[in-house]
């Protein structure tokens, strides 16, 4: 039978105790209150903890390396007396040793693991690695400080998988890096006809942030087969707490993942560019075999009452967040990615497992380190959670969660079309009664007088207390790229007409008041052939072809050009929803467009009025604007799928025409 805990309160407690191997000594440990530290490495001792309050013994199992069949020594552990932790010492420099834990409960031992919380791993992940963590900096890490970042509403997300972004030969990275994590550390990298490719091309483009798919240590991915060009996105996690092997030039030594990562980081925030993790807290890869399971059985799992995991994630388990280890646990990882690794962002997978006062926990403990750090995620679940609804950060919860933002499948589907049904068209491809929908997004999913909210898809209320709690979007890793779903639900389109609906896509998005993200690769009319799920699809599916960004170079310049705009107008990325509702009015628009303005020097903007009118329809439509006579003259910014921050003319009147599935955006 396993063991359903109540809330342990929890701080680890110096032990000192007499074994071989070890030190009888007054030399005493006691870590940090309140964390999960289980290892502490001076070269003098190494100090071991581990939370097991079910279990009645516990042992620290030494290695000599990675591979040995047998550990060289067994260290019996001490328990406290009331905290359920367990400590035990060596002594004398263990760098480069493996450890694992094990503990008997209920009459067994159970299997060994790594910890809960190792923060240095060998090959897979198997055993945990002792690793002077200092030995791991980067030369000017010590001096490394976060680009700036003066509101959530200033980012520009870009979403990444290492090995898609750099793994193909013409991307101009160094073969030994390609798909790794010093591939992003390469400058001067460049494609077919001289394209810039690598870190240089994100500069180029323009964004603030890149978003990483999952880079600790997951399942799917045998370190050991790396040159059969095993792929996976990540999505299985195994130690939460170190980069995966998989992306390091040498998975087989613990302090090269570590290293490399740190050295993308500073390339990174040297280019100017903050850093996102993408997290998944919320599962396992397999929850029997995890240490969490293996540790204290029952507790970091929500179980059924027959006894089996219950399954909010589609993956077979889900985690149970609400428990108060749990969400420690969760606190205290974030934060160390924020300390040790100086990481900007995470993106939690599956948010709505988690319940809301986890995630406001874990905004709290950031905002003492940085408040500038972003949190987002999925505003759901893959089936309902084993926990009460109205307790979970789910996306309807979000306006409990100050300073969380969730994604926007209300305009993400709207545009292109619903997630269920690849064939379906959105409001791009000429879909009546989505333009509340579209409205929603532009807003950034507050509270706005110019929206129909009972007309709006899967949400008949607002529910962000500010514009920056929204990722405005419409495509990412999960689903199909936007070049292939525009595709598969409009047969028979023609390559310029998916081109100008794709530019279209995007135009909503960048001109929305929530935080714009895109996937890699979109800005260059990546393709993956139409496969849907991708997440362990080959390199020829899932590899960005850097031909394109000459092929395509149209399409590339106007997202650039929409950055750029974003960036020249204040008014279109005010951060506040009274402003929003103050400066944002939605104009009269035939079916099939949409048109909006921003008046009154919104946010500072050096226009006084801002125009942007999306048209989805395949012929000509004219929106009329209030209070202009035939003396007003405007600038154009965007027309006919071309864009510059500096004017692509003037127009005159009170009437705008825009062109078929084009947008228009003037100001005056």
């Amino acid at each position: 039978m396993k063991h359903t805990l109540s809330l342990f309160s929890f701080m680890i407690v110096s032990v000192v105790i007499t074994m071989s191997g070890c030190k009888p000594s007054s030399d005493t440990f006691t870590p940090k209150e309140g964390t999960l530290q289980e290892l502490r490495y001076t070269p003098q001792s190494s100090h071991f903890s581990l939370w097991a309050p079910t279990a009645d013994s516990a042992r620290v199992m030494l290695y000599k390396d990675a591979f040995q069949d047998n550990p060289y020594e067994v260290m019996e552990m001490q328990r406290t007396s009331s905290d359920g932790s367990w400590h035990a010492a060596a002594y004398g420099d263990l760098a480069g040793r493996f450890y694992t834990f094990r503990v008997h409960v209920e009459g067994r031992w159970l299997e060994e693991t790594p910890g809960i919380f190792a923060t240095a791993v060998g090959i897979n992940g198997q055993r945990a690695a002792i690793v002077d963590m200092s030995t791991t900096d980067p030369e000017g890490w010590a001096e490394d400080r976060r680009p700036e970042l003066r509101s959530p509403a200033d980012a520009v997300i870009y979403e990444m998988h290492h090995r898609d972004f750099s793994i193909a030969e013409n991307s101009g990275i160094s073969p030994e890096h390609r798909g790794k994590f010093p591939a992003l550390t390469e400058s001067g990298t460049h494609g077919p006809h001289g394209v810039s490719t690598g870190i240089d091309h994100l500069v180029e483009l323009g964004v603030t942030h890149v978003h990483i798919l999952p880079s600790f240590d997951y399942a799917s991915v045998d370190e050991t087969r790396l040159r059969d060009n095993v792929y996976n996105w990540g999505y299985d996690p195994v130690n939460y707490n170190v980069p995966d092997g998989s992306y390091s030039t040498d998975p087989y030594d613990p302090a090269c993942r570590i290293r490399e990562f740190k050295e993308m980081v500073l390339a990174l925030h040297q280019a100017g560019i903050r850093v996102i993790l993408d997290v998944v807290y919320n599962h396992v890869a397999d929850a029997a075999s995890h240490a969490f399971e293996r540790t204290v059985p029952g507790y970091f799992f929500r179980m059924k009452e027959d006894g089996s995991f219950a399954d909010g994630s589609g993956c077979g388990n889900e985690t149970a967040s609400e428990r108060e280890m749990m969400r420690r646990f969760m606190v205290e990882s974030v934060c160390r990615w924020v300390e040790e690794y100086h990481i900007d962002g995470f993106r939690f997978d599956l948010m709505g497992i988690h319940d809301i006062g986890t995630m406001n926990a874990i905004r709290a403990a950031v905002d003492e380190i940085d408040p500038t750090v972003l949190i987002y995620g999925e505003g759901w679940a893959a089936s309902a959670p084993l926990y009460d609804g109205s307790l979970l950060a789910m996306k309807a919860n979000t306006g409990q969660m100050p300073g969380i933002a969730a994604f926007s499948d209300e305009m993400r589907d709207a545009l292109r079309g619903p997630f269920s049904d690849d064939s379906q068209a959105g409001f791009l491809g000429g879909e009546p009664r989505l333009e509340e929908s579209v409205k929603f997004g532009v807003a950034g999913a507050v509270q706005h007088p110019g929206i129909d909210y009972s007309a709006v898809n899967y949400s008949d209320t607002c529910w962000a207390l500010e514009p920056v709690q929204m990722i405005s979007y419409i495509s990412c890793h999960d689903d199909m790229c936007l070049r292939d779903r525009l595709a598969a639900s409009l047969p028979g389109a023609s390559e310029a007409e998916l081109l100008r609906l794709d530019k279209l896509g995007q135009t909503v998005v960048f001109t929305s008041q929530g935080i714009p993200f895109i996937y890699a690769g979109e800005e260059i009319f990546r393709t993956k052939q139409g496969v849907h799920n991708s997440y362990n699809s080959p390199d020829s599916i899932n590899a960005i072809d850097w031909s394109f960004k000459t092929r395509y170079a149209d399409l590339y310049d106007y997202y650039r050009g929409l950055i750029a705009l974003r960036k020249a107008h204040p008014a279109f990325r005010l951060g506040n929803a009274d402003l929003v509702r103050e400066h944002l009015e939605f104009l009269d628009a035939p079916d099939g467009a949409v048109a909006w303005r921003l008046t009154g020097h919104a946010g500072g903007d050096p226009c006084e009025e801002l125009v942007v009118v999306i048209n989805s329809r395949k012929e000509a439509v004219s929106v009329a604007l209030p209070d202009a006579d035939n003396n007003n003259t405007y600038t154009v910014y965007c027309r006919d799928g071309r864009i510059s921050v500096d004017g692509l003319g003037t127009i005159t009147g009170p009437v705008l025409t825009v062109g078929p599935q084009q947008a228009l955006i003037v100001g005056r």
